[in-house]
């Protein structure tokens, strides 16, 4: 859900889908932005995620994540797991860095307009 988060603030494009490529599978989550308000849902654990930037309520997990715009990048805390995270779009790829498990995580996004496609290169 950060993933998908991070690439409808940063890039105001909307998101079909994403490929998580630490999971090496596709995840069913739907996001866009309309101003300061950002909906998500992620189907395979039927839960919402949205509100108005910048705290996003997490329906999954029932807490509250913080986003803070940084130029082209996302720094942002976790309430559910009290971990922190920097984001950011790199040619149609969101990487996601986890402070707690000091790791990065790579997501392709699906375009809705092209259903097989990615914004890989777009």
């Amino acid at each position: 859900m950060v993933a998908a988060a991070t690439f409808v603030v940063l890039t105001n494009k909307k998101v079909a889908g994403i490929f998580d490529h630490s999971a090496g599978k596709r995840l069913r989550i739907a996001a866009e932005r309309r101003g300061d308000q950002v909906q998500a849902f992620d189907a395979e654990n039927q839960a919402h995620f949205g509100g108005t930037l910048p705290e996003l309520y997490d329906a999954g997990t029932k807490a509250h994540v913080a986003f803070n715009r940084t130029g082209d990048t996302l720094i942002g805390h976790d309430r559910h797991s009290a971990s922190d995270f920097s984001a950011r779009v790199e040619d149609g790829c969101v990487q996601v860095y986890d402070y707690a498990q000091d790791a990065w995580f790579a997501y392709d996004i699906q375009d809705p307009n092209a259903a097989k496609s990615f914004h890989r290169g777009a």
